[in-house]
């Protein structure tokens, strides 16, 4: 039995279900698993978008035409923004830390890294758009992107939406 008073703890129901922890406890358990989150999308995003600055320095890259010019720059913007919101978790927690608000700073940190895994998704989309138009130039190419589209959001959001809907109580929504 906890000696804590039940008002700090995420199970005050007393039926058992759900973790014995303070608010505390909860914020530093929920910061440690964003963090983890957070490295794997920040790998992928920063590989992709180092990627992505250096092939304005390819030789054949004057030979793009204005559209996939265009869709270059946006690739490389939507992957400059991604790597930012991706980021700007870790800077979120040391200009805060310290602060005893470490609950509102995982709050504010998972908007952040939902909105870097949007940007990241519109990142792969454009680039591609890009690699296979240029690799192709094929009218298929807007349906396959398509496809690996509806694949990212089944993977990325649909799925785990069906989970939490799922398998949560509706008394703990």
């Amino acid at each position: 039995m906890s000696t804590r008073p039940a008002h700090d703890q995420t199970d005050s129901t007393g039926d058992g279900r759900g973790r014995d922890e303070t608010q505390e406890e909860r914020a530093d358990r929920r910061w440690g698993e964003l963090m983890q989150e957070i490295r794997v999308a920040q790998t992928g995003v920063q590989i992709l978008f180092g990627f992505l600055l250096t092939v304005v320095f390819a030789p054949t890259f004057v030979d793009l035409s204005d559209t996939n010019r265009t869709i270059y720059v946006v690739t490389v913007s939507l992957g400059a923004a991604a790597t930012g919101a991706l980021i700007g978790p870790v800077s979120f927690h040391r200009i805060v830390a310290g602060r005893r608000i470490k609950p509102q700073t995982v709050v504010w940190a998972s908007r952040l890294t939902f909105i870097g895994l949007v940007l990241l998704l519109a990142t792969l989309t454009s680039a591609l758009l890009l690699v296979l138009r240029v690799a192709t130039n094929d009218s298929f190419v807007p349906w396959l992107v398509a496809g690996l589209i509806a694949w990212y959001l089944l993977c990325w959001y649909a799925l785990p939406l069906w989970v939490r809907h799922r398998y949560t109580d509706r008394e703990e929504d």
